[in-house]
């Protein structure tokens, strides 16, 4: 469940940061609603998905997929170009994200996994 959550946290910084251009510097009255609702819908589905995902590994993906998808947005809805550059900036991200996830903090076995273990594998012998 809370990585539906996370997932709907992305969306609402997807409409959130579209609406944010739209509204032209705050001074249209409806895209300025829409973005301060699908910003704090986007922090209250974030801060859910936060009661049992890592916030480093939460960050990761919510910014990653965030920046992909904005700027596939920004070149299909807002006609932006983006260069080589801003590419290679964006796989850097992305691998970074895969990084964190694979062997972040969520990944570790604490010291107190590790004692829990070790008493299992004794009582297993005895």
């Amino acid at each position: 469940m809370s990585y539906l959550y996370l997932f709907l946290a992305i969306v609402g910084e997807l409409i959130g940061s579209s609406l944010l251009k739209a509204s032209e510097g705050f001074t249209k009255i409806y895209p300025t609603m829409g973005t301060i609702i699908a910003f704090v819908s986007c922090l209250f589905f974030m801060s859910l998905s936060l009661k049992t995902i890592p916030l480093n590994t939460v960050y990761a993906i919510w910014s990653g997929l965030g920046i992909v998808f904005t700027t596939i947005i920004s070149i299909l809805i807002w006609k932006e170009k983006v260069n080589g550059a801003s590419i290679l900036g964006i796989i850097l991200i992305l691998v970074g994200v895969v990084i964190l996830n694979l062997f972040g903090p969520g990944n570790e076995v604490t010291d107190h996994q590790a004692s829990q273990s070790n008493s299992i594998n004794e009582n297993r012998e005895t």
